[in-house]
Formats: C-alpha cells, structure tokens, sequence
C-alpha cells in the first residue's frame, strides 16, 4: 500500500519545531528540522536535508508577523507566493524587486495544494488566510516600513526570515515548496509586550492534523 508522500518541514527554532511535531502526532512521512534563522541559514540548512533523503515536497512552517487587517494574531497564512520582499536595489524612484532590474526573480509560486490546504484548515474551524508571505532579512519595527510594504505588496498577509530561502532551495531541486505560518503579532512598530508568541505556536500545532488530512 502507497505510505504517501514524503515532506520536509524546516521550521526556524526548536520552539516551532516542537510545536509541528506535536500537531503531526510524529508520523514519519512528516521529516521536521531547524532550519536556523534568516533566508541564508534556511536556504543552506534545506539543501543540506534535501542531500541527505528523498522528498515529494517541502514546507517552510513557523511563526511570523502579520500585516493588521489581514492575518489576526493567532491565524494562519498559507503561501500562494513567497516573496523576497529586500531583495533588489534601491533607486532614486524606489525599490526595484530583481524582477525590475532584469536578475532573475523574487517571488516563487507555492505548490498547488496551497489553495486546497487554506480551504481545509478553515473548515477545520482555523482562521486561514491564503496570501503572499514575504521573506525578509530584517524584519519590520517601524511604521513606515510596514506602510511601505503594504503598499508594494497590498495582497501580502505575513513576514518572516526564512521562507524564501528553503524555496530556493527546494526549487533548485525542482521540488515543490508551501510555507505555513501562524500570527504572532502585527507587523509595525516592535512592541514584544504585545507579541502572543504561545498562541501562535498552538496555532501551528493546531494545524497537524489538518496537513495529515489533506497532504496525502
């Protein structure tokens, strides 16, 4: 009898880690490792993974912050894009993305099952988005910023470090890639009294079942 696929989940921290590994109930089609923080570490610590097995598909799954009025603190985003929202130049008219300067591109489209996952993890009874999710080498702390990149990305839901690094990654392998994060807190000025880091780590555990369920 076919097992089912088998995933890769890089997660940035062992908290995450746990988290993921507590909603899978281990099962071992689910493979969950670090992969340290920042899209550098991320991209370097998914292809080392990907040397060492054989993997149908990738997910990037952690938490992160989102933008008000799109993603609540303690719902998920589901990646239909994941973006790398600093990865070009700056210009006396702007930011240029490396789609704009002619280098290549800064946005790689998540796997299918993107729309399918979001859809099934709100009849799940989890608040779900499905959204860009940008990927950032630092993270945003300021007002402006957030405006900033709100307004280049008005359909984005989420930031965080990692995800365009392990999509990288698993592109270069010409394996399919989704990122999965929960809502810690709102994206604007850095207030960690505000941050509801548990809640969004529930939220990820929560999800588990909800991957077993639908990634099969």
């Amino acid at each position: 009898m076919d097992a089912g696929p088998n995933i890769l989940i890089m997660t940035p921290v062992t908290a995450e880690m746990d988290a993921v590994c507590r909603g899978l109930q281990n099962n071992p089609r689910f493979h969950v490792t670090e992969a340290g923080v920042g899209p550098a570490e991320a991209a370097v610590r998914t292809t080392l993974a990907l040397t060492r097995g054989s993997f149908d598909l990738v997910i990037c799954m952690g938490i992160a912050g989102g933008f008000p009025g799109r993603a609540a603190v303690g719902s998920l985003v589901v990646a239909d894009a994941i973006v790398a929202a600093d990865l070009g130049a700056e210009t006396p008219d702007g930011f240029s993305s490396l789609d704009t300067l002619g280098f290549g591109s800064s946005t790689i489209e998540a796997s299918g099952q993107a729309s399918a996952l979001a859809t099934a993890l709100a009849q799940a009874g989890l608040a779900a988005a499905l959204a860009p999710i940008l990927t950032l080498s630092t993270v945003t702390g300021t007002a402006a910023t957030a405006q900033a990149l709100s307004e280049r990305f008005p359909r984005a839901a989420a930031e965080a470090m990692e995800g365009f690094g392990v999509a990288t990654a698993a592109q270069s392998f010409g394996i399919p890639v989704l990122e999965i994060r929960a809502i810690s807190n709102a994206i604007g000025p850095r207030d960690r009294s505000a941050w509801r880091i548990g809640e969004a780590l529930q939220a990820l555990e929560a999800a588990g079942p909800t991957l077993l369920e639908v990634l099969v």
